[in-house]
């Protein structure tokens, strides 16, 4: 930050100078028009364009002949999560077939991007999402759903030796991802065009949405682990009946924590926020108590009940996250305290 003399002009005109490199940055000239506007904290925005023309962003990657699918993905994924409305992918012709399924792939995993541009040099993707339509409160509510039934499916399948709920558990993963990303470009945008944000405690809000949406991301990463387990205690394998129980109250016991951490989340609830993060304590005792029973298995099987129980462990601490944001969200949309209030 830095600070710049206000000056007066004519004797009722207060005038200050612009940082060259942002004119410079912007593409603005002399005689230009700039676009001010005056915030709810008292500040004030200046704005090369207008907000009824939003700039849509634009990157450009250079593939280089040595790019592997994965590093390209990722970067593929870091622009859009970066907000950009326009991302060209640069080539040479010998690697045109390379990037072209390596772009359609990044459009069927996030929401929205969409391959409008083809040559034998580069490729232009857009993103056509709408943030109004999918608001980053419907992506949490949507990935709480997802999660919580890929935990209990996870379970079943260890009993039902159920191959194709295993499975399913890994493909609704990538639902998972596909929301949080988007949850995570919503975060970055508001902060990359503040037009977005009329109310600073609105891009507070965002940040906590974008904490939310990972840890829910990581409990959906955790369901998927525990499903992974079935190809060594669930494949048609007996699995001891009370051990499956224990499993399946310690399961339901993470469930609820995470359940009611989510519904204090949406209703600004502190009193409920704290009784999620109490029960994590109860919660403990059963995950102790199943270690215990596991550690008498041995080779592969304890190694995957060892994941199933840590896995349930974790869910639950995440679940514990989520109540603590729940809270510092509350907090914020309280109504400040005044001074009459004390007297």
């Amino acid at each position: 930050m830095e600070g710049r003399k206000l000056q007066v002009a004519g004797g009722s005109t207060y005038l200050v100078s612009l940082p060259k490199r942002w004119v410079l940055n912007a593409g603005l000239k002399a005689g230009d028009t700039l676009f001010l506007e005056t915030e709810v904290d008292g500040s004030v925005s200046v704005r090369p364009h207008s907000n009824d023309k939003p700039v849509v962003r634009r990157k450009v990657f250079e593939e280089r002949g040595v790019e592997a699918r994965e590093h390209l993905l990722r970067k593929l994924i870091g622009a859009y999560i970066s907000g950009y409305g326009l991302i060209e992918v640069r080539f040479s012709p010998d690697r045109g077939v390379f990037v072209r399924r390596v772009a359609r792939e990044f459009c069927r995993l996030a929401i929205g991007p969409e391959v409008i541009e083809e040559g034998r040099h580069s490729l232009v993707i857009q993103d056509l999402s709408d943030p109004s339509e999918l608001s980053s409160e419907k992506c949490l509510r949507r990935m709480h759903l997802i999660v919580r039934a890929m935990l209990e499916d996870s379970i079943r399948a260890l009993k039902t030796s159920g191959a194709s709920l295993a499975h399913e558990v890994a493909q609704r993963d990538q639902d998972v991802d596909r929301l949080y990303w988007m949850v995570a470009k919503q975060f970055n945008l508001a902060h990359t065009s503040p037009s977005l944000v009329g109310d600073s405690r609105l891009g507070l809000a965002a940040h906590s949405h974008r904490l939310v949406a990972k840890l829910l991301e990581r409990i959906g990463d955790h369901a998927e682990r525990i499903a992974g387990t079935f190809a060594t205690i669930g494949d048609g394998k007996t699995l001891d009946p009370k051990l499956y129980k224990e499993l399946e109250v310690a399961c339901a016991s993470a469930i609820a924590i995470l359940d009611k951490a989510f519904s204090t989340l949406v209703a600004g609830d502190i009193d409920g926020a704290n009784e999620a993060i109490d029960a994590r304590v109860q919660h403990q005792k059963l995950i102790d108590a199943l270690a215990h029973r596991v550690a008498n298995k041995k080779g592969e099987e304890l190694l995957a009940l060892g994941i199933v129980v840590d896995s349930l462990g974790r869910t639950a601490s995440y679940a514990a996250d989520i109540a603590e944001q729940a809270i510092n969200l509350a907090v914020l949309w309280e109504p400040p305290t005044t001074e009459a209030a004390h007297a």
